[in-house]
Parts: structure tokens; sequence; C-alpha cells
């Protein structure tokens, strides 16, 4: 059965991630001996945290790209084949890229670092906030965003699910707003205010390592959160990768139209099992599987004979 492969963003992790593969499949255990090798110490922060450790952006997202890649790695050694198509959840996007061949491991790994160590700079802790707006559709929320300034729509998880980012101040106050519509806030325990205008000087940094380093068309065709829509031209995506910084995840316009392409089945590589919920809630007819240890890819490559 054709599938597509998800790959989770900040907020998946959990200390001891990844190390079940590690110890079953040898390509999980390249995939994870080369992250280490290239940032030392980073398996000790996620195989033993403490979680505040692991939790700290710029190493909670070179780990997650990691121990997604080794799950994915792993499913292909087990005798699992290449997606259709791809898609990741903001950080999970470049870990799709990776997974498609189009950035090197390496490559990416150094690169998400920085992104996160620039987007924790680029807003001093405590003057942003994210916040979960529940039982209220898009358009509801999008409403009351559209009119006030500081606040803005940071991503489109699930039909009653949309996530608003901005200064703390203005964030509670959309929070409040939208409580009165009906809907119910639920604050992120993130240190900065993702997938804003806040998040400029952090694109702007970014944009500087990202120029020299080399991408390749990737084998199969990676989803942009910015567009919505699958990319395959290495240039168009270093700018993508560089807008989703400052632009909203467009999750559910994603799932919808890997859906009108004929997709049913969606396999979540990495920790966690966001993304599988995501799915649930958005295409009530797919079947969805996270892939986080040996039994649960033994149970994917079943379906996937099916």
């Amino acid at each position: 059965m054709r599938y597509a492969a998800l790959f989770p963003g900040q907020g998946s992790q959990k200390v001891g991630m990844g190390r079940a593969l590690y110890e079953a499949y040898p390509a999980a255990r390249e995939v994870l001996d080369r992250a280490e090798a290239t940032l030392p110490g980073l398996l000790q922060k996620i195989w033993e945290g403490p979680e505040e450790a692991l939790t700290r952006t710029e190493t909670q997202q070179p780990a997650l790209l990691a121990v997604g890649y080794a799950a994915y790695r792993a499913f292909l050694e087990a005798g699992g084949r290449e997606p259709l198509l791809a898609a990741g959840h903001s950080l999970g996007e470049w870990t799709a890229h990776v997974a498609a061949g189009t950035l090197e491991l390496e490559e990416a790994l150094r690169l998400v670092h920085l992104r996160g160590r620039y987007m924790q700079e680029a807003v001093p802790e405590g003057v942003g906030a994210m916040a979960a707006i529940l039982k209220l559709p898009f358009s509801e929320v999008e409403a009351v965003v559209q009119g006030m300034e500081g606040v803005e729509v940071a991503n489109l998880n699930a039909p009653e699910q949309t996530v608003v980012s901005g200064r703390r101040e203005k964030v509670e106050e959309a929070a409040r707003r939208l409580r009165e519509k009906g809907g119910r806030a639920v604050f992120l325990p993130v240190s900065a205010p993702f997938h804003s205008s806040l998040m400029a000087p952090a694109r702007a940094r970014l944009a500087e390592d990202l120029r020299s380093v080399p991408l390749r068309p990737p084998r199969f065709p990676v989803y942009s959160n910015v567009t919505a829509a699958p990319e395959t031209d290495p240039e168009r995506i270093r700018a993508l990768l560089l807008e989703q910084i400052t632009h909203p995840v467009r999750w559910v316009e994603i799932l919808k139209d890997m859906e009108a392409r004929g997709l049913r089945l969606f396999l979540e590589f990495g920790s966690g099992e966001v993304l599988k919920g995501l799915v649930v809630r958005t295409l009530p007819q797919a079947q969805a599987f996270s892939l986080k240890d040996p039994e649960s890819l033994k149970g994917a490559l079943e379906v996937q004979d099916a």
C-alpha cells in the first residue's frame, strides 16, 4: 500500500527516544552514531536527559531530526518501501528532506542546531507565547487574530485546533476573546513565539548558514509548510525552509492534499504520536501509525504489505 511519511516537530521529544531502535537496527545505529559525531553529547541528552536539557530548542531540534531519520532508516532496513510523498511538521520538514536526500544528515543537524539557537535568541524569554485554540474552526480564530496586532496564526493543526503565536500579552488577549466565542485555549510550554514575524531575526541569521549548503532534488516530493504543496526544486526548497520560520504551518491543507492524491496510509517516524492524532482528527477514513520502536515498526510493515 502506498503511504505518506510524516516527521514530527518540537513537543514530540521524550528522554530515551530512539534507544530501542538503536539496539535493534544497524541502520538506526549508524544514523544516531553519525549524529553523535556531528554534535558530541547529543545522544546522552536524548537518552539520559535531564528533560530540561533535551527540551532546549537548540538540542531538541537536532535530537528529533536524528531520531526521526533513524526510525525511517530502520523501517527501510526491515523491508519498508520509500513513501510516495513526505511532510514534516515545522522542524520535521527538515527531517523529511534528509529522508528524501535533499540534505545530508550532518549538514541538516548543524543547521537545525543553529536554527534552534537563533529562534531562541530572537525574542527574550517570557516576551512571547503560543496558545492552542480548540473547539473553534480556523475561520473564527482567523477573524479574531486578523484584527489584532502582535499575534498571528502559527499552526493550522486540525479542523478545530489552531495555534496562535506572538507577544505574550497579545496572545493572552486573543485567548480571552476566543474563549468568549466558545473556544478553549491551552498555552504551550515553549520558550519562544515560533512561526510568527517575531522570528524574523532568526530567519535572517539562518539564511547566511543555509546559503552555502548544497541541496539536491529529493527522491520523492516533500511538502512545504509554507505552500502546503509538494516541492522538488532545490532552490525553491531552500527559500521555503527559511520562509517557514516566520510563516504558519498549514498542516490541515497538507493532509487533505495527500488524501486528494489517493493516500490513505500515513506513517509517523520518530517519537510520540502527535501527528498520528492529527491525521485521525483531520482524515477520518485514513489509517495512521507511529513508528517509534521495533514493535510499532513491525506493525507498520504488516499494514504496508497488506
